[in-house]
C-alpha cells in the first residue's frame, strides 16, 4: 500500500479518539453519539451533494463535497467497527489481474 492514504489513516485515528470527546465539545463525537442511522443519513447526504456539485462547473465545490464525503464515510467505518485498511485491500482486490 503507498502512503497515498496516510492523511486519510491519520483522520482515521483523530476520529477514533473523538469518540471518547464529550458531544458538546466535538462534532466528531456528537456525530458518533447519535448512532449508526444518523451517520448513513450524513453519507447519503454528502453523496447527494458531491453528485451535485460532480454536473456543476465548480471545481472547488467538487473538492470540498469530496473532502465532506470523505469524513462522513470515515465516521462510518468507526461507527460500525470497520477499518480503512480493510475498504482499501478490498479495493486492491478488486485492482488485481
Amino acid at each position: 500500500m503507498t502512503n497515498d492514504s496516510g492523511f486519510l489513516q491519520q483522520l482515521e485515528r483523530v476520529i477514533a479518539e473523538r469518540r471518547s470527546a464529550s458531544p458538546d465539545a466535538s462534532y466528531t463525537a456528537s456525530l458518533l453519539a447519535s448512532g449508526h442511522q444518523r451517520i448513513a443519513q450524513k453519507v447519503g447526504e454528502e453523496g447527494v451533494e458531491l453528485a451535485l456539485a460532480g454536473v456543476g462547473d465548480d471545481r472547488a465545490r467538487i473538492v470540498a463535497e469530496t473532502a465532506d464525503l470523505l469524513y462522513h464515510v470515515l465516521v462510518l467505518l468507526a461507527a460500525r467497527g470497520v477499518r480503512l485498511n480493510e475498504v482499501l485491500q478490498e479495493l486492491e482486490q478488486r485492482h488485481k489481474p
